[in-house]
């Protein structure tokens, strides 16, 4: 067992959720993407979000993050219902997405990566103490260890510092619920390892996080839940101690499997 599977939230100790979905439906045209949605994140726990390419996973994200928004059904944050049209909506309630292309500039270094479009001024000058200092305090809050400095160029970093950075950046604007986009696609080991503790501090501090990921060890090891995508159809949201790898990949690739009724 890893540091990261010890330090999951116990189910018994589950929140209510922080952010509902509840029969969410889109199509683009004649194209019905997402039938009848309904997911559940909760604050201090890991939900993957997982299915076969075409499932709809970038379409509900999106949906989420006010880019696309929902034909049907509804969205509940923290307790109340909310109509999120457009990224800026999503952001005030607390909702960030990192998502695979990470979206940072390799000429800068990592603090005007981190407030980047967001930068602060002083009577219209940048204020670039301020933003060092809470560069450096997200930083040291998340226990990141591996970056020299935040007056490194983005260039000169790693894939895995690269994708601690944008981490860091989602989580400096007091958020709440923070969704990955396939966080430790194409890193080495050390690297996934070094991404997904990070992925598991930000649950312990208390935040919604959502890993969508189609590598199954990584969800096995830091996911408290597990959501399965099928042609559009969530067809499952279950805690990851009640189900297994080969049951998991089963609902996957056939939107079904033997104790799919029970688990559901």
């Amino acid at each position: 067992m890893t540091a990261v599977d010890t330090e999951k939230t116990p189910p018994s100790q589950a929140p209510p959720p922080l952010l509902s979905l509840r029969g969410v439906q889109k199509s683009f045209g004649a194209v019905h993407v997402l039938r009848g949605i309904d997911l559940d994140v909760r604050p201090g726990r890991v939900t993957a979000l997982v299915g076969d390419n075409g499932a709809g996973k970038s379409t509900l994200i999106k949906g989420i993050a006010g880019i696309h928004q929902f034909d049907e059904g509804s969205y509940t944050y923290d307790g109340a219902e909310v109509h999120v049209s457009s990224p800026r909506d999503a952001n005030a309630l607390g909702i960030e997405v990192v998502y695979q292309d990470l979206a940072l500039c390799d000429n800068l270094d990592v603090v005007d990566n981190m407030f980047l479009g967001r930068e602060l001024t002083t009577s219209g000058v940048l204020d670039d103490a301020t933003m060092e200092v809470r560069a450096r305090e997200t930083l040291d809050g998340l226990s990141v260890r591996t970056l020299a400095s935040v007056r490194t160029k983005v260039a000169s970093l790693s894939g895995g510092q690269r994708q601690t950075v944008a981490i860091a950046r989602a989580v400096l604007w007091n958020s709440r619920v923070v969704i990955l986009d396939e966080p430790t696609a194409a890193l080495g080991v050390a690297q996934t390892e070094q991404v997904l503790l990070l992925v598991r501090r930000l649950a312990d501090k208390g935040l919604g996080v959502v890993l969508i990921s189609h590598n199954l060890t990584d969800v096995f090891q830091v996911a408290d839940d597990i959501a399965v995508l099928y042609l559009g159809q969530m067809v499952a949201q279950v805690e990851t101690a009640s189900v297994t790898h080969n049951e998991v990949v089963q609902l996957i690739t056939g939107g079904s499997n033997d104790r799919a009724e029970a688990i559901r």
